[in-house]
């Protein structure tokens, strides 16, 4: 429920921003604000419908969903993070354009419109700060790209006020965009890796299987799958070979995989004469 009320705040925050902008653009003149303008509202519907699939993610188990809905959490991640990869590339190219046909702006309005900008973006910044999900962390990513960009606004329109050098606007947009890039590229690295199920990277399958075979009781463990399905909760299944099965010795390795944050496990027991199919498997 936090992580819904977290980016319902900053989803409201940015809708409401994004309107101010509008009429500030009209009122100053100035083009790159309704630009930025445009690129906000279109931050608050990616936003909105990221407060829609967490609503969803949290809806319970069932017949068709045995894993429950957290993917759906995952895909508002996904849709996030698109949208600020192809914000940043747009923001560099048509920065690259400025440099060329550099345009003018009313720097005094910007200052205030920016300082407006980067005290409503850092509070909305600050309530998705926590992640609590895939989810969370784009829309705070999101909130940082807004809050740097209008720093950038900012310190830009001082600048030039003072210099007139109006490619500095253009030059600043650039680093923001590329550091945006850069992370956004990042999270997405993180969210495919959990389509494609790979370990999990606070799980180390060899220390796993170490700590497993410390127990006394436990033969062998082999077949040891780990995923993720949300980036926070670590599923795993794996056999133990023993030489009596013990209701006892489950809860002990049930718990050594809490202690390793696995908390959702499915154990298959198999007796030291037992001979399994499946012991390729790592």
């Amino acid at each position: 429920m936090k992580t819904e009320k977290n980016i319902f705040i900053a989803f409201i925050l940015n809708l409401i921003f994004s309107l101010i902008e509008l009429i500030g653009g009209l009122f100053t003149g100035s083009i790159a604000i309704l630009s930025d303008s445009v690129h906000d509202f279109g931050d608050s519907l990616s936003i909105g419908l990221s407060f829609i699939l967490e609503r969803k993610s949290k809806q319970k188990a069932n017949y068709k969903y045995t894993y429950g809905y957290v993917k759906y959490s995952v895909m508002g991640s996904i849709i996030t993070t698109l949208i600020l990869i192809i914000g940043s590339i747009f923001v560099i190219i048509e920065a690259i354009k400025r440099i060329i046909n550099p345009i003018a702006l009313n720097y005094n309005g910007m200052i205030l419109i920016a300082l407006f900008g980067v005290i409503v973006n850092l509070i909305a910044s600050y309530c998705t700060k926590d992640h609590h999900s895939l989810n969370e962390k784009s829309v705070n990513l999101h909130m940082l790209e807004d809050v740097l960009g209008w720093v950038v606004v900012l310190i830009g329109s001082i600048l030039i006020k003072f210099t007139n050098i109006t490619i500095i606007d253009a030059l600043l947009s650039i680093m923001v965009a590329l550091f945006i890039l850069f992370s956004a590229l990042n999270n997405f690295k993180e969210i495919l890796n959990i389509f494609l199920e790979k370990t999990p990277n606070d799980i180390n399958i060899k220390t796993l299987k170490k700590d497993l075979l410390n127990i006394k009781g436990v033969i062998d463990v082999h077949h040891i799958h780990v995923r993720s399905i949300d980036g926070i909760n670590n599923y795993a299944t794996m056999h133990i070979v023993v030489k009596k099965y013990d209701s006892k010795l489950k809860l002990i390795i049930k718990n050594k995989l809490k202690e390793l944050n696995i908390n959702h496990s499915t154990i298959e027991f198999e007796e030291e004469k037992e001979n399994c199919d499946n012991k390729e498997c790592y």
